[in-house]
């Protein structure tokens, strides 16, 4: 669901501006400390994160790949529910359709007798799913169908792309939680639940039918 909240409107910035003063930020090599920075709120900016991972300025599709790497590098998504880019001068609002990044790749791998689940985002994070990169899975009810979300970094996510997602399902095993028995794909040592077993057959019953 997007992301809502009134405040005053960025005038649009020069895109080169912009792109030049978050290099500065991240200057030092590797991810920006954004969590670290509590700069002044400058408003909101006319930029969204649509559903399907692509970024927008004012309308318009944002074509190149590095300078959409470059302003996900100072993503922050804050306690407010809204997400902001960040700098440590400045703390700039934008929308989010859905998730903040798309996962577009799984590698399934196993160290020691256990599978891991590795996954690499449209921008190229590189993500173990585990007990510090939860996923966890929305039902749609229209449509019986299933959204995957990893946690990435902060409060931050991807979703799972559909291509990828049945890979996951496919790995997918039923296990006895607190007495009852879910559907659930493990990695890292854990297992993350998708839905009851009970409700995974109704809905394949449904869908038969």
């Amino acid at each position: 669901m997007a992301e809502n909240g009134k405040s005053k409107a960025v005038p649009p910035a020069d895109l080169k501006g912009l792109e030049a003063l978050v290099a500065r930020a991240g200057e030092s090599g590797g991810l920006p400390p954004v969590d670290k920075w509590n700069p002044p709120f400058c408003g909101d900016l006319d930029m969204e994160i649509a559903a399907d991972g692509t970024w927008f300025y004012l309308g318009t599709p944002i074509g190149r790949p590095a300078l959409v790497k470059l302003f996900s590098s100072v993503l922050r998504k804050d306690e407010d529910g809204r997400t902001y880019l960040v700098t440590p001068v400045e703390k700039i609002g934008i929308r989010v359709a859905d998730a903040h990044f798309l996962a577009v790749e799984m590698h399934v791998g196993e160290r020691a007798g256990m599978q891991v689940l590795t996954f690499r985002t449209h921008v190229g994070d590189v993500v173990e799913a585990g007990p510090d990169h939860p996923l966890r899975f929305e039902l749609e009810r229209e449509t019986m169908g299933v959204k995957p979300y990893l946690h990435v970094r902060g409060r931050l996510e991807a979703l799972v792309s559909r291509p990828v997602m049945y890979d996951l399902i496919e790995l997918g095993e039923h296990e006895d939680i607190d007495g009852v028995s879910m559907f659930v794909v493990r990695s890292n040592g854990v297992a993350f639940p998708v839905m009851a077993s009970a409700e995974l057959e109704r809905a394949l019953a449904e869908a038969e039918a």
